[in-house]
């Protein structure tokens, strides 16, 4: 009975610590109101909406070894593939791969992909895509936000939300963006699963660290749910992000149910920045 129970809680801390970092979002938060054949006038328009980035551009990519506890579990990289054009609009290409390595993937193979289409000019979602393959468990999410009139359609429902919502993968780009300061929060809304939340992103302190990929002076930020419960399994979420244009996460950590894991950069190619 110990070496089951054991073995249960090994397989769900793996699931978690190849999940990339970014999507330790819980899906808790508030119930989006589905609606239907709603239409919404608003002050708020898209194609005039315009966030200066110097952060991030296409080509980069960053490395991660992710670590449950002292175990190397598997790698995880965050990437901005392309600049796309959708449907009319300049749109970076944002991708999120995690994998487990070798050793766990004789026992428990995961293999998880999640994808976002970015405006480049306004900074905000206009698509989301996950496909989780974790053991025999499988998982496929897509959907679309229409931007214009504020919604977006999931499960044959539309659901009303904030203007500019990001998906989960969005919003840590968008954060990116931002003029971070100790002692004060930045808020994004948004949009997961059926599920809608204001997250609030403390900034707490500026601190030197050392990771395999070299020593950087950094910001220390933890993003909360500002409307209600906080992050999966109630962990607490800390991320070093460099304190520089660039607010490169370079080290990633959270507390679980089961112990804590950690993201830890091992090797970044920069973007190219667009001029848009």
């Amino acid at each position: 009975m110990v070496k089951a129970t054991r073995k249960v809680l090994m397989r769900i801390a793996l699931v978690i610590a190849v999940t990339p970092v970014v999507y330790l979002v819980t899906d808790s938060g508030g119930d989006a109101e589905p609606i239907r054949g709603a239409e919404t006038v608003s002050q708020f328009d898209f194609e005039t909406r315009f966030v200066d980035n110097t952060a991030f551009g296409v080509g980069e990519l960053l490395t991660f070894d992710v670590n449950y506890g002292f175990i190397n579990a598997g790698t995880a990289t965050l990437s901005v593939t392309n600049l796309i054009d959708w449907r009319g609009r300049p749109a970076y290409l944002l991708e999120s791969r995690a994998q487990s390595n070798d050793f766990f993937s004789s026992f428990f193979r995961v293999d998880d992909r999640i994808e976002s289409v970015m405006d480049a000019e306004g900074m905000f979602s206009w698509r989301f895509e996950k496909s989780l393959r974790e053991g025999g468990y499988s998982s496929d999410r897509e959907y679309e936000f229409n931007q214009r009139d504020f919604s977006v359609d999931y499960k044959d429902s539309t659901y009303l939300l904030e203007p500019f919502t990001q998906d989960i993968l969005s919003a840590f780009y968008f954060v990116r963006t931002q003029d971070l300061e100790p002692g004060r929060s930045v808020f994004v809304d948004a949009f997961l699963d059926g599920r809608k939340a204001t997250i609030e992103v403390l900034v707490h302190r500026r601190e030197r660290i050392t990771v395999k990929a070299g020593a950087f002076d950094c910001l220390v930020v933890e993003p909360v749910n500002a409307t209600g419960g906080m992050f999966r399994n109630e962990g607490k979420l800390t991320i070093w992000l460099t304190d520089d244009r660039l607010k490169m996460p370079v080290l990633m950590k959270s507390r679980v149910l089961v112990g804590s894991i950690s993201a830890e950069l091992t090797d970044y190619q920069l973007g190219e920045l667009v001029d848009l």
